[in-house]
């Protein structure tokens, strides 16, 4: 059996990790959708989906995760929530299960007749996308919420610096 994840990945986190472990419990490969990949540069997604596809694929191979159990595929939005699963399974291999969080991914599968499994949350307060964003900005400690491959990842690209500059571009336009 296969199965899907949906996630943005802006940046991935211990709680990425974690999902990824459970859901290969469950299943013998998993695909893992990095999705609203066209977007990057701005405060809520700040990172290009070949970045979040690198960070991921390091994550992974840091924590023994052999690349034979997943697939990483990078997943533009497009503007019809009618066609999104269709579109979804042409840039997919085959896949019998969903994993998401979201309540949209989660309606659409489902009324194209697709199992939906809401993954568990491993200390969503802390392990959170938007908490490491938001750390980052704020110069707190980030680097313990991600493996230490994303880390220097986020740093090769100087992700900390563009955060905080985008940060100011925000802040200037109001």
């Amino acid at each position: 059996m296969r199965g899907l994840l949906v996630g943005r990945m802006q940046p991935v986190h211990q709680g990425h990790l974690q999902v990824v472990k459970s859901i290969l419990e469950q299943v013998e490969e998993v695909i893992i959708c990095i999705g609203s990949a066209q977007l990057s540069h701005t405060i809520k997604d700040p990172f290009t989906g070949g970045e979040r596809v690198m960070m991921l694929t390091k994550a992974l191979s840091e924590n023994g995760i052999p690349a034979s159990r997943y697939y990483i595929i990078p997943i533009p939005d497009i503007a019809c929530n009618s066609i999104w699963v269709s579109h979804v399974k042409m840039l997919t291999p085959p896949f019998n299960k969903i994993y998401t969080g979201n309540p949209l991914v989660q309606r659409l599968f489902m009324e194209e007749g697709y199992q939906v499994t809401i993954p568990p949350l491993f200390y969503r307060d802390t392990y959170s996308g938007t908490e490491v964003r938001r750390r980052m900005i704020e110069g707190e400690n980030w680097e313990s919420l991600v493996p230490s491959s994303v880390k220097d990842a986020i740093y090769e690209i100087e992700g900390v610096e563009r955060l905080q500059h985008l940060l100011k571009i925000e802040v200037s336009e109001k």
